[in-house]
């Protein structure tokens, strides 16, 4: 593959931290790996395959033969330096929510709608972490037996709220271990050492979160299912690294448990961990770091006829963004006919 050169935006950020080891793991030849950062991260560096690579001040002509560019900067940032970086030639493969659901922009799980990269126009949409996990265990169910609708809770990690929440979490859980009250949260709207609430982005109109929005919508984007019926609660959860979610979901034709388990086991992006008996399914703790969503506790559905009940688990910044990211990344490269 033709070396590609790479720019990062919000290098400094969990998710920008997590672009780099997925790069230095993945098999994208670089040409040139150009970090960039708000201007008070400007003259930082940070360690990459060996190397101290500089953060530079993200400006509007920061992307100059810049073949990629993977933005993680938040919304607002990405609405103002993606044209930019456009403009330049280079195409952009944005995390944030900023054009998930613009019509023109192509919004990709690589394992489940890859060909829809076929018509961008220098913007490709990364799906929001929990839809990722989502999309990628309701995928193969699907193509078998036609999905109908889904209710689904999340247990998110404070890794999702980014780097200032992960450390809120030890601190508080210091705390707590020293007899403590935890310290008042700054990047979360309640503690999370010791708890749990179901609130996870802003409240709408309607009572539901704008995170359980992003899974109705995107989902429907992404699997082409503009009428699916979607029924989202979004949780924060005590746990540093990785998502949960309990899944329901409601097919058109009957599929067994034993059909399920077989297209979880070939999926692309999935690990089957489901045997209830030996105490394996899946959990935080054992995907943290790790590539693959897992998927288990597998039973037939109490509340959709015919349906399925499931459990996943997976590393929200991982596969739920930076690798998700380097894998559109990648596709772009081969069908720009760099191979």
């Amino acid at each position: 593959m033709k070396p590609q050169r790479v720019a990062v935006v919000g290098a400094t950020g969990a998710v920008g931290q997590e672009f780099l080891a997925v790069l230095a793991a993945r098999r994208l030849p670089l040409a040139e790996l150009r970090l960039l950062a708000s201007p008070r991260s400007a003259g930082r560096e940070l360690p990459f395959a060996g190397a101290q690579l500089p953060v530079q001040a993200l400006g509007p002509s920061s992307f100059a033969g810049i073949d990629v560019a993977l933005f993680s900067a938040g919304a607002a940032v990405s609405r103002q330096f993606a044209p930019h970086a456009v403009a330049a030639g280079a195409v952009v493969v944005d995390n944030s929510s900023a054009f998930r659901l613009d019509p023109a922009v192509p919004l990709v799980v690589p394992e489940v709608n890859a060909s829809a990269l076929a018509g961008h126009r220098g913007i490709v949409a990364n799906p929001n972490c929990s839809t990722i996990l989502l999309a990628l265990a309701l995928w193969p169910l699907h193509r078998a037996a036609g999905l109908r609708a889904v209710v689904v809770s999340t247990y998110q990690a404070a890794s999702g709220a980014g780097q200032q929440a992960m450390l809120e979490l030890r601190q508080g859980l210091a705390a707590m271990l020293a007899g403590e009250a935890p310290p008042a949260p700054r990047a979360l709207p309640q503690p999370l050492a010791g708890n749990v609430f179901p609130q996870v982005d802003v409240f709408q109109p309607d009572g539901y979160t704008r995170e359980e929005d992003k899974l109705l919508h995107e989902l429907r984007k992404i699997l082409d299912l503009p009428a699916l019926a979607v029924d989202a609660t979004c949780v924060r959860v005590p746990v540093e690294r990785c998502h949960s979610e309990a899944v329901a979901a409601g097919f058109e034709r009957p599929l067994t448990v034993a059909a399920a388990r077989e297209l979880l086991a070939s999926a692309p992006g999935v690990e089957l961990v489901d045997d209830p008996s030996a105490l394996r399914y899946p959990m935080p703790l054992a995907m943290a770091g790790r590539d693959p969503v897992a998927v288990g506790r597998l039973r037939l559905g109490r509340v959709f006829s015919p349906g399925l009940t499931f459990w996943l688990a997976g590393d929200q910044l991982r596969k739920g963004a930076a690798l998700n990211a380097v894998q559109i990344a990648e596709l772009l490269a081969q069908r720009r006919g760099a191979c």
